[in-house]
């Protein structure tokens, strides 16, 4: 390891990130639920063992008014403190929750405490406190005994420091190292190195665009912004939080559907998004014809077409968007859609938008965040839907080495800037699992639960 405190500047995709998190957008959280709080031992290890191996999961984020931008400062050692609440402090942060939202009476105690941690911003600020607030850590931990006893570990990151894909990673070493596979102390044995942005890596020439065609790019994303559709608000006064609701199948319909996938050449993304479209213009009663324009951003997981090539293990946000808009009539069918909406995407990203178009969304972005008046109903929102080209597949099993493994999640808060649902898929020992991410109360848990259940219904009915 070195002995010296490594720094650098933030990237342009970080610096949108770590404008974003304030705000409550990009607060990532994984969460394991093991049966027996003796293992809590187990996780002050691995923690400790990740953040030798990872060294973003040491780094403060520094602002620097002197460049007006911010910096990862990585000390040489790890640095961690689990907040561990006992059993009483968990029972008092749940009633806490319960009555203030009546509609949480019938959710589980683990999905309440990931809400509960998704919603905790050590990173919010206002602008006047910028340039005073203190250096503040990228990685926090947490500890809760739940119902019985058993033991419910969370990790809390900012999302400039770790992607949907890293988070997947980071959640299975964290397992293996509590269990004690040796697979997982063997890779994780040496230090590891501090990434670049992942403008550093574009491919040469990928990223080129010419002058007018970005002016013509800006243009059109600013204008289409005022013609897009969304789920009807129900308070976008309020102050917001978080939420999760859940889309499940069973094993024999996941394969159905993934089958379906397959055998027309496309991934579970674009079913999800289809489902998605289909069930929310069915939601507002419109008569067919009536064609609404609905936007849906895709998440790419780039490390494969970067370059140098970067493997999953290599922490950090190095995922790019991808926007396409899609005309709804109230007529469509699953899989004619699902085609219409992957083949949009794919063809997008032949054409390398998820590089030439990064920092024209990155401005974008801050520019919403600036301005709320900007979206519609100054609700933030930029998108209706956004969804991950890879689907995470998890083969985790219900008791696994030394503990046994109750259940697991991880996902991250939208309630700032972003989309009005976020879909993080995964297949789990062959079912499809997606913890589904709104901001309540600009869209009600009836109203989230309602468009989960049509989708349910689109993917239950897959003749088209």
């Amino acid at each position: 390891m070195s002995s010296e405190t490594e720094r650098r500047l933030v990237g342009g995709t970080e610096y949108s990130w770590c404008r974003a998190v304030p705000g409550g957008t990009g607060i990532t959280v994984l969460g394991i639920v093991l049966a027996d709080q003796s293992d809590i031992s187990h996780f002050r290890n691995a923690i400790h063992k990740l953040q030798i191996t990872h060294p973003i999961l040491r780094a403060k984020l520094h602002f620097d008014p002197s460049v007006n931008n911010f910096s990862y400062i990585i000390p040489p050692n790890p640095h961690f403190q689990i907040q561990s609440f006992d059993f009483q402090s968990t029972a008092e942060i749940l009633r806490t929750i319960r009555d203030s939202d009546t509609d949480s009476s019938s959710i589980s105690s683990f999905q309440l405490i990931l809400e509960y941690e998704m919603n905790r911003n050590d990173w919010a600020s206002s602008e006047e406190e910028t340039e005073s607030k203190p250096d503040t850590d990228v990685f926090f931990a947490s500890s809760y005994i739940l119902d019985g006893g058993a033991l419910a570990m969370i990790i809390r990151l900012h999302t400039s420091a770790c992607d949907r894909a890293g988070a997947a990673v980071l959640q299975r070493q964290l397992l293996g190292l509590i269990t004690e596979e040796k697979d997982y102390e063997e890779e994780l044995g040496q230090d590891g190195e501090l990434g670049l942005g992942i403008e550093e890596y574009i491919p040469a020439g990928k990223a080129n665009k010419p002058f007018w065609a970005r002016g013509v790019d800006m243009l059109g994303y600013s204008l289409n912004s005022f013609r897009l559709s969304n789920l009807n608000f129900i308070d976008a006064d309020s102050p917001r939080k978080s939420r999760i609701v859940w889309l499940k199948l069973d094993q024999d319909h996941t394969s159905r559907v993934l089958d379906g996938c397959k055998s027309r050449g496309i991934e579970l993304c674009g079913a999800l998004s289809a489902a998605a479209l289909i069930a929310a213009r069915s939601m507002k009663g419109l008569p067919l014809g009536q064609w609404e324009k609905y936007m849906v951003v895709t998440l790419i997981n780039c490390r494969s077409i970067l370059q140098p090539v970067l493997s999953n293990n290599q922490l950090g946000f190095y995922h790019s968007a991808i926007l396409n808009t899609h005309d709804i009539s109230g007529e469509e069918k699953l899989w004619a859609l699902s085609k219409r909406t992957y083949n949009s995407f794919a063809d997008t990203k032949r054409n390398n938008k998820q590089f030439t178009d990064m920092s024209d969304l990155n401005f974008l972005m801050c520019r919403a965040i600036e301005n709320p008046g900007l979206t519609p109903s100054s609700a933030l929102r930029t998108s209706f839907i956004s969804v991950f080209e890879e689907t995470v597949l998890d083969r985790f099993e219900k008791k696994q080495g030394i503990v046994e493994l109750e259940d697991y999640a991880n996902c991250a808060s939208v309630h700032g800037v972003g989309p009005s649902i976020a879909i993080f898929d995964s297949i789990k020992n062959g079912c499809l699992d997606c913890a589904c991410v709104y901001p309540s109360p600009l869209h009600s848990r009836e109203q989230m639960e309602e468009l989960i259940g049509e989708m349910k219904k689109i993917l239950f009915n897959l003749e088209d």
